[in-house]
C-alpha cells in the first residue's frame, strides 16, 4: 500500500508540473492572439486595394499578360503548405497537410507533377519523413510571421511561375493555409495564387451609371509588371497572417483543454492516493488489534 501511494504521489507531482506549462502556453496564447487578429485587420485592406488594382488592369484592358494566362506547357503545379513550427495547437497542423493531401491527390489524377515548398517545421517534418523533395521551406516565426519571409516565398514562388518548363518552370501556384475566422472557426483552405483569378473586379456601379473608363500609364503590360509582384507578396502575407492567427487561437484552445484534463487528473490520482493511505490505516489498526487479541489470549 506504502508502494502504491508513493506512486499516485508521484504522477500527481508530475501532472501538476505539465499543468503548468500548459497554463503558461496557453496565456501565451491568449496574450498574443489579439495582436495577431489586429495585424490580419491591418493587413487586409491593402490586400483587398491591389487586388482590385490589379482585376481593373485585367478586366479594363485588352492585354494578355503572361501572369494572368492559364501555362499549359509544364504540366508542374506548385504547392506552398503554410503550418505550425511547434506543436500543441490542437489539429491546427494536420488539418492543413490534410488539405495538401486532398489536393494532391486531385492534381496527380489529372497528372500533374507536384513542385512541394512548405513553411514551418510541421510541414517539413511531414514532407521529409516521407522523403519527399522540398523546392523551398522555411521556419521559425510562424505563430508571428515576418514581412521578410513572405518576400522569399514570393520571390521563391514567383521565380518558379516564370521560368521556363526546362528550368523547373511550373504551370499554377497553389496555396494551403489556414484562414482565421472566429476564435473558434479556423478553416484550411486553398486558393490559386497564380495564374491570377479575377474573383474580384472593380467596385459595382449604380444603376443606369456608366461604367467607369480607364487608361494606363505608361502601359497595362508596365502596370501589370509593376503591381503583380507587389500583389503575390501582399497575399502570400496575408496568409501567412491568417495562419498565425488560427495557430494561436488553435493553441489556446487545447492548452485550455489540456489543463482542464490535468485537473481531472490529479482529482482521480488524488482520490486514489486517499484510499490507499485509507486502506494502509485500516490495515494498521487490524494489525495492531489482532496483536493486542493474540497477547491477551495468552
Amino acid at each position: 500500500m506504502a508502494g502504491q501511494q508513493r506512486v499516485y504521489r508521484q504522477r500527481i507531482k508530475a501532472t501538476q508540473s505539465l499543468k503548468k506549462i500548459f497554463r503558461a502556453m496557453e496565456l501565451i496564447a491568449a496574450s498574443r492572439i489579439g495582436k495577431a487578429r489586429s495585424r490580419v485587420d491591418h493587413a487586409m485592406p491593402y490586400t483587398r486595394a491591389i487586388t482590385r488594382a490589379i482585376s481593373a488592369v485585367a478586366t479594363h484592358s485588352t492585354v494578355s499578360h503572361p501572369l494572368t494566362t492559364k501555362r499549359e506547357d509544364t504540366g508542374r503545379v506548385a504547392v506552398l503548405v503554410v503550418s505550425a513550427d511547434r506543436g500543441m495547437a490542437g489539429a491546427y497542423s494536420a488539418n492543413a497537410i490534410r488539405e495538401s493531401e486532398r489536393l494532391r491527390g486531385r492534381l496527380e489524377a489529372e497528372g500533374k507533377e507536384i513542385v512541394q515548398f512548405a513553411a514551418g517545421r510541421r510541414a517539413v517534418s511531414y514532407f521529409k519523413f516521407r522523403r519527399r523533395e522540398l523546392a523551398g521551406q522555411w521556419t521559425g516565426g510562424s505563430d508571428a510571421p515576418a514581412r521578410e519571409t513572405a518576400q522569399e516565398i514570393s520571390r521563391a514562388l514567383f521565380a518558379r511561375f516564370t521560368a521556363d518548363a526546362g528550368d523547373g518552370g511550373v504551370d499554377e501556384i497553389q496555396i494551403v493555409f489556414t484562414r482565421f475566422t472566429s476564435m473558434v472557426t479556423q478553416e484550411a483552405r486553398i486558393i490559386r495564387l497564380l495564374p491570377l483569378e479575377i474573383v474580384e473586379g472593380v467596385a459595382e456601379t449604380e444603376s443606369g451609371t456608366v461604367d467607369p473608363l480607364y487608361d494606363f500609364e505608361p502601359s497595362p503590360e508596365q502596370v501589370l509588371d509593376a503591381l503583380l509582384p507587389r500583389y503575390i507578396e501582399s497575399r502570400i502575407y496575408a496568409c501567412l497572417l491568417q495562419s498565425a492567427a488560427s495557430e494561436l487561437a488553435n493553441r489556446q484552445r487545447a492548452m485550455n483543454t489540456a489543463t482542464t484534463n490535468a485537473e481531472d487528473i490529479i482529482r482521480n490520482y488524488t482520490r486514489l492516493a486517499n484510499q490507499a493511505r485509507q486502506s494502509e490505516i485500516t490495515q494498521e489498526i487490524s494489525e495492531i488489534v489482532s496483536g493486542a487479541d493474540a497477547l491477551a489470549a495468552s
